[in-house]
């Protein structure tokens, strides 16, 4: 537990929660097997009332946040989600919706621009149908991503596309690359599987070899030197997994740091992962969100470097890395304060080269993953 004199002396370093990820709803209409959301999130049934999510806009924007992103699960299952965009404008908000597109057509996407909305992410399985389909769990799902994304270029937002990599697309990039230019985006994130949630439970299948990775990253340098020469300007962020990294990630800018997570029922979060941990967390419900950020022991808990174990404690790098990822950490170890195994100083890194070595052996197909669905959480729902 952290003492009184303790929380004091790290409140004092303690910023505002610049960035406020709202969850809306764990419901989703996709089954995509490398999701993030909790593995029993059957079990969260009672989400927050549109007039709870307007308090909390509120407090947050108090407090200081400036950017908010509606999640989920699909946002779009949200009747309100127009109501909530628009109070996020009035109060000074910029709003980005993180989508797979089911739900989305043309008068929704005006109706969301009439309420204020900045900027849409749609996220893309593959390039192939058949492998967005077995991804998704969807036959429709792909063609009205594509429809979509050109929808929400036509009704002026940039065209934003995400693609989570993974061993059975990532050999398929140069193809995606050639569809997002196809479809005429303006910026791409080609984010390699990070393996927590769903996508933890299906590592052996989703982490992808270390050829595979390299060649992945050759193709997108070829992209964009290509891009470059006829002067298109598609933005291609390449984001390697974890795994095959040296040293971790200083996740979310460091626990309780700049970033605050809202779950559906209003658990809230320093991440969007951090649901996993074997820990409390305090709900807006209870707490107001300002006595949340600054005074809870969760909040608290991994701020600053108190908390730290060798080689973490002595190492130089601590406040850079801030001992890099608890959910990962917890997951590969079994102790959430532990070094996270990705940095090549852990006394678990062999947890990491074990599970890379293991990507480079067969693995089995698509229709093998475990899809995330309701009947699957419920498997490890506690009640």
């Amino acid at each position: 537990m952290t003492d009184r004199s303790d929380t004091a002396a790290i409140n004092a370093h303690s910023g505002a929660p610049l960035w406020l990820l709202a969850e809306l709803t764990y419901r989703c209409p996709l089954q995509c097997a490398y999701c993030s959301n909790p593995l029993d999130f059957a079990g969260v049934r009672e989400e927050l009332s549109t007039e709870e999510w307007l308090d909390l806009l509120a407090q947050a924007r108090e407090m200081g946040a400036v950017q908010l992103g509606f999640s989920g699960g699909e946002p779009l299952v949200r009747q309100d989600l127009e109501q909530l965009v628009a109070e996020a404008r009035r109060l000074g908000f910029y709003t980005n919706l993180i989508t797979s597109a089911q739900g989305l057509d043309e008068a929704r996407i005006a109706a969301l621009r009439d309420a204020g909305l900045d900027h849409i992410q749609i996220s893309l399985q593959a390039s192939d149908p058949d492998v967005a389909a077995a991804v998704a769990g969807s036959p429709k799902a792909h063609a009205r991503k594509l429809a979509m994304a050109r929808a929400v270029k036509a009704a002026g937002y940039p065209m934003v596309l995400n693609v989570v990599l993974h061993r059975h697309n990532i050999d398929q990039l140069d193809a995606i690359i050639a569809l997002c230019d196809e479809l005429g985006a303006d910026a791409v994130e080609l984010a390699n599987c990070q393996l927590y949630g769903w996508a933890h439970l299906n590592r052996a299948g989703l982490l992808p070899s270390r050829e595979q990775l390299e060649a992945a990253e050759a193709t997108t340098v070829r992209w964009r030197e290509r891009l470059a020469e006829k002067g298109r300007a598609m933005d291609l962020l390449f984001v390697v997994p974890d795994y095959y990294n040296d040293r971790p990630k200083a996740c979310m800018g460091g626990w309780g740091s700049i970033f605050m997570t809202v779950a559906p029922d209003g658990a809230v979060l320093p991440c969007h992962s951090a649901r996993l941990l074997p820990m409390t967390f305090p709900s807006v419900r209870d707490r107001p969100l300002r006595e949340i950020w600054y005074d809870s022991e969760a909040f608290n808990r991994y701020r600053g470097d108190a908390w730290m174990q060798e080689p973490c404690r002595s190492c130089d790098e601590r406040h850079r890395d801030v001992g890099g990822c608890r959910c990962q950490a917890y997951l590969l170890t079994g102790d959430p304060a532990a070094t996270d195994p990705v940095c090549s100083l852990s006394p678990d890194h062999h947890l990491i080269e074990a599970a890379r070595r293991e990507a480079e052996g067969g693995v089995g197909t698509v229709g093998e993953l475990i899809p995330r669905n309701v009947h699957e959480s419920r498997v490890f729902c506690r009640s």
